[in-house]
């Protein structure tokens, strides 16, 4: 994952989590991430489909979180916006008359689902209330 977007999500749930009682606007926590609300508006949108986040319209809207955040575990978060392997992309047309690049891309298979793995298990072993409490 080359790119803010996990980043851009635990700040938008650590937030969430710090106001459990509040509907937080996009605009504040764009505020807090130092982004366009329509980036924030974007990864919410990710992460109620995940069932992480509920949000209301209007003038009293906003988001909170869908459940306690000691029951969303970063992995959640994590899988919710991932895009891409942790150690990126295969190469698209490697050389099949080469013995490396006519079978690379299989190894890589195994070692990317291994180390994405390993990264689940990590990230599956800590909560977002874990992860909040270090700002208290």
């Amino acid at each position: 994952m080359n790119n803010t977007r996990f980043a851009t999500a635990i700040h938008i749930m650590t937030l969430l989590a710090e106001s459990p009682q509040d509907w937080l606007t996009s605009e504040w926590m764009a505020g807090s991430i130092n982004i366009n609300p329509v980036v924030v508006r974007k990864e919410l949108s990710v992460l109620r489909e995940a069932g992480l986040v509920t949000s209301r319209q209007g003038k009293e809207g906003g988001s909170q979180l869908a459940k306690n955040a000691d029951s969303i575990n970063i992995s959640d978060i994590y899988l919710a916006v991932k895009n891409t392997e942790v150690l990126g992309k295969k190469n698209q047309n490697p050389n099949p008359a080469c013995s490396v690049g006519r079978d690379i891309n299989d190894h890589l298979n195994t070692l990317f689902v291994e180390t994405d793995q390993l990264v689940l298990n990590f990230l599956g072993d800590k909560s977002l209330k874990e992860f909040s409490d270090q700002f208290k």
